[in-house]
């Protein structure tokens, strides 16, 4: 998993290894622009609005130009505020910076910057100390729902969070929630005035504990700056230029802001793309960048088209999609140019059903991984978190390591913390450390260090919160060899600085597997292969995208996922949902005319140009497989999971508990010997399926899920000696 632009957190390096050394004056800051770029970057008088297309290369240029107006000396680097929308943008925007030799902008999040200003200005404009703020609001919106008698299931508390949330940023107070879901045509999950109660009582409860939350630090920002102008003249004075990343994601709270932080200038800079809106959900808006030019009729307006990232079969697709696409955004839209060399055509497979569809995706990265494609640089993306288990589960069958993307930050889980607490330990105090008396190198003081918290030379066998904590630990290990690399001089003080400014920045090390995440995750990143699955009518769009503008939001979000590919790109779908079922899906309409044999919207005839073939996957199979029943209850089965046991969870299990131990050793021995994490070898799942199961031949072991027909050579005699009670094969012991 990589970020859109290449890490700012580590030095460059030329080719012989050295840093790059910041430009030496204004002109050189202009090397290697485009001419658009170029436009961009001395562009640097009145209002300029930005189009930027996916992979076109915008922070370069709007760094570029902040960098070149600093060293022409038109900018005053103090004088400069650059916002965004994540901590990681902000901090990839200071670390080009610093490279480009404009070191002392600020460059932050809109709330960063609003919660300094509240932290500085409060004693004066209210007195006393700023109230505490909230770590996590959904408990307390939990309590509001108890004060009114409202019962909520976890997945409802969070979709009141966020209702309260998309509230707080269109500036609805409770009492006009219900009106405002009704006039934005939105599905609030559950009774407006339900929800309208609970957000009352949020906000109640808020004021008795004098505490605020995210939202808040915004709202009591804009609040100070319209009712004290000698504070906002202050800000006005200290800021004279601004720039905004990611405008099309600007809320109209946000909007009020910065309208507020510039007062009646014009010295803006806004960076956007309506087609990459896919945050409405939230509040964001692109209807403040498509009204630029009307706010601000002597605006300059420049267009990046030229795509960088994406081969042009791939950026085909991704024209093709928004060509089709309807509505004021779509009136802006921008038709990007690739300017890479031509690479393999995007992959359309139909599949018969979902656990075939994971299972030939998973053999599909197998084969890229082989062909030398990194696993870090491969991502499966689904429309919602959910679809994620029965990837997880084909990947753990192949032997592919993966990553989930939206899980616990990297730098706030435990063992992190305590790793970070032990290195600026021996950063300080290292010359009296024993551990360290005999280690010269950095990586190898880092390994002394995380070898008293866990970390080993090889990985613990298994899964589970063991494996997840040693993977935590070798990610600061590689991160430290990598550090080194770029600055062969660095010490453990340095290393440490760095893991600071990266925890700020919540830029976590790439962790070595292949990326499962949501669409809405992957915004902003890039990876060499992307898999877009479970593209179906149903879920793409979603079932409850019922307008034509939330329908249209559904089209970009698969946009985004198109432009996430640089070179391999493949979307599938299948055609029931568990084997044996009907085939009654149909492909997501947006691909009509860009699949083979299929028509795009108006036309008579099939879509030209949709380039390949439909590959159909899994057919025969499914002629031969009926539905998956409960072999206790005779149920239909659905869950992968339960697939794979041939039985219901909550069904009673007749698994021989010795079988299945022996089995777990036999899988350790394995796992040690191949040097691989045990579920590369067979899951958890798998091993509890063959225990019930007790396969007496190579046929009945072949119909256990996650005996593929690789596995069963390579680890069937083994199994089935084991399940007749013999010793594993003899071959196998030798070896």
């Amino acid at each position: 998993m990589t970020a859109a632009t290449h890490s700012p957190l580590f030095p460059r390096e030329s080719d012989g290894g050295q840093i790059v050394p910041p430009p030496r004056d204004a002109d050189a800051v202009l090397d290697g622009l485009d001419p658009e770029q170029r436009e961009v970057a001395t562009a640097l008088h009145g209002p300029v609005c930005v189009l930027a297309g996916a992979g076109t290369g915008k922070t370069r240029a709007i760094t570029h130009r902040i960098a070149y107006g600093v060293r022409a000396g038109i900018l005053q680097p103090a004088s400069v505020l650059a916002v965004t929308f994540t901590n990681r943008a902000a901090g990839e925007m200071r670390g080009r910076l610093r490279q480009l030799g404009a070191g002392g902008v600020q460059a932050r999040t809109f709330h960063s910057a609003a919660l300094r200003q509240l932290q500085f200005f409060w004693p004066k404009a209210v007195g006393g100390e700023l109230p505490r703020l909230l770590d996590r609001k959904v408990q307390l919106v939990a309590e509001s729902a108890a004060r009114c008698r409202i019962r909520l299931d976890r997945n409802e508390l969070r979709d009141v969070t966020g209702e309260i949330e998309w509230a707080k940023v269109t500036q609805t107070v409770p009492a006009d929630y219900p009106a405002a879901v009704a006039k934005s045509s939105r599905e609030a999950p559950r009774d407006a005035a339900e929800i309208g109660q609970i957000y009352g009582m949020y906000e109640q409860l808020k004021r008795e504990r004098s505490v605020i939350d995210f939202e808040d630090v915004l709202l009591l920002t804009v609040g100070i700056l319209q009712d004290r102008h000698d504070i906002a003249d202050q800000i006005r004075r200290q800021y004279q230029h601004f720039v905004v990343d990611e405008y099309q994601d600007v809320s109209p709270l946000q909007q009020r802001l910065l309208d507020l932080w510039l007062g009646d200038r014009e010295s803006l800079c806004v960076v956007g793309d309506a087609s990459q809106t896919i945050y409405s959900f939230t509040g964001a808006t692109p209807d403040h960048l498509l009204n630029f030019r009307t706010r601000h009729p002597s605006a300059t307006v420049v267009k990046l088209v030229r795509d960088y990232r994406s081969t042009p079969q791939v950026v085909h697709l991704a024209n093709g999609l928004l060509n089709q696409a309807r509505g004021r955004a779509a009136e802006h839209r921008l038709e990007l140019i690739s300017q890479r060399e031509p690479g393999p055509e995007p992959v359309r497979t139909e599949y018969a059903d979902e656990p075939t569809e994971a299972e030939g995706t998973a053999r599909r990265i197998r084969d890229l991984i082989a062909a030398g494609v990194p696993a870090g640089e491969i991502a499966v993306l689904y429309r919602i978190n959910a679809q994620s288990e029965v990837y997880e589960q084909a990947l753990a069958d192949a032997g592919v390591p993966y990553q989930l993307r939206g899980a616990e930050r990297f730098f706030e889980r435990q063992e992190v913390r305590e790793a970070g607490a032990a290195l600026r330990g021996a950063a300080r105090f290292g010359g009296n450390d024993a551990l360290l008396d005999d280690v010269v190198e950095l990586p190898s003081q880092v390994r002394a260090v995380l070898s008293t918290k866990g970390w080993t030379t090889e990985p613990p066998a298994g899964s589970g919160a063991v494996r997840d904590r040693w993977e935590s630990l070798a990610a600061l290990v590689r991160l430290a060899e990598d550090f080194v690399r770029a600055k062969p001089s660095a010490t453990l003080a340095d290393l440490v600085a760095e893991l600071d400014e990266r925890a700020a920045a919540q830029h976590a090390p790439t962790v070595q597997g292949v990326t499962l995440a949501s669409l809405h995750a992957a915004k902003g990143l890039e990876w060499d292969a992307v898999f877009l699955v479970g593209l179906t009518e149903g879920m793409m769009p979603i079932t409850y995208a019922k307008t034509d503008e939330q329908i249209e939001e559904e089209r970009r979000l698969l946009y985004v996922g198109v432009t996430r590919a640089r070179s391999h790109l493949s979307l599938s779908w299948a055609l029931s949902r568990s084997p044996g079922g009907r085939a009654s899906r149909r492909p997501t309409r947006f691909l009509n005319g860009l699949r083979p044999g299929s028509v795009a919207p108006g036309a008579r005839g099939a879509g030209a140009g949709a380039g390949g073939a439909v590959e159909r996957a899994g057919a025969a199979r499914r002629k031969r497989r009926g539905p998956v029943l409960c072999r206790v209850c005779g149920k239909t089965l659905t869950d992968a999971g339960e697939m794979k046991l041939m039985r219901c969870e909550d069904c009673p299990s007749d698994m021989d508990e010795a079988l299945y131990e022996r089995l777990r050793n036999w899988r350790a021995d394995q796992a040690q010997r191949l040097s691989q994490p045990a579920f590369c070898v067979f899951t958890d799942k798998t091993l509890m399926a063959i225990a019930e199961a007790v396969p007496a031949s190579a046929g009945d072991l072949s119909g256990i899920a996650g005996v593929g027909s690789r596995k069963l050579d390579r680890f069937g005699a083994d199994v089935l000696a084991i399940c007749a009670g013999e010793e594993r094969a003899e071959a196998d012991r030798e070896s």
